[in-house]
């Protein structure tokens, strides 16, 4: 199968093959496990104190009192270190020694890589996940982009070949975290948008694209199931350059 590749006017140059992965069978389980294991093996393990709840002077008042024998806190009738009462301890806290990392084979992984990068190239797929764009999938782009030092190039390289779009829904997408997470530094959450996978991890672009909302900037070796669908939904609208996709030959 054939592809453009596009200069940063727009414009075909060339036409290139695609490489076989782009013929990858679509596998959400695989890529629902793969995307789940990433998640869980970057979770923090965490637990309160060995003693929390313990430090305290509360005493059962014994029998004779007409109360329970709950232990309360000395010159004093308030309940505690018991987890069932008001400002007790917990009875069962999270410890520190459990075990959240989840494994996946690894040819399930390589083909839920694969089956995700496949998906890029879906139009139907990307227009599903809630993408802005009319180019036609999948967006090669010539080793010229990965030299563009101003965020000023990017935006005018993704209106050229109309994404950008979908820079604007991310943007105005930005909504305010529910719950406490706002108050631990996550306070916005943001909408995921273009992928650009590059062939050298230290290219420009990497700095000229990173404070566009929601875009991401990848390098083919960097590549993973999570990275490819966010939030274990395929079909993320990617940007690829010409060196990368060559780089892709013999990914099966």
């Amino acid at each position: 199968m054939q592809t453009q590749v596009l200069n940063l006017s727009g414009e075909m140059v060339e036409e290139i093959a695609l490489p076989a992965v782009f013929e990858t069978y679509y596998r959400p389980d695989l890529i629902k496990r793969a995307v789940v294991a990433s998640q869980c093996n970057r979770i923090q393990p965490y637990g309160p104190n060995k003693y929390s709840g313990m430090k305290t002077s509360a005493r059962s008042w014994g029998s004779g009192r007409a109360v329970s024998k709950t232990p309360r806190i000395t010159n004093g009738s308030r309940a505690a270190r018991v987890p069932h009462v008001r400002g007790g301890r917990r009875a069962h806290p999270p410890k520190v020694e459990t075990d959240y990392s989840e494994k996946v084979n690894r040819k399930e992984r390589r083909l839920a890589i694969n089956s995700a990068i496949a998906a890029t190239a879906d139009s139907d797929m990307v227009t599903k996940r809630g993408h802005k764009f009319s180019a036609k999938l999948p967006l090669v782009a010539s080793d010229e982009l990965n030299g563009l030092l101003r965020t000023k190039d990017v935006i005018e390289f993704l209106k050229a070949v109309n994404v950008y779009d979908d820079v604007i829904r991310a943007k105005n997408g930005r909504t305010i975290r529910a719950g406490i997470g706002k108050l631990r530094g996550r306070k916005y959450k943001t909408r995921k948008s273009i992928l650009i996978v590059a062939d050298v991890a230290d290219g420009n672009i990497s700095k000229a694209a990173r404070n566009l909302s929601g875009v991401d900037i990848a390098t083919v070796d960097s590549l993973n199931a999570e990275i490819l669908a966010p939030g274990t939904h395929a079909g993320r609208l990617t940007v690829w350059t010409k060196s990368a996709i060559v780089r892709l030959e013999g990914r099966v």
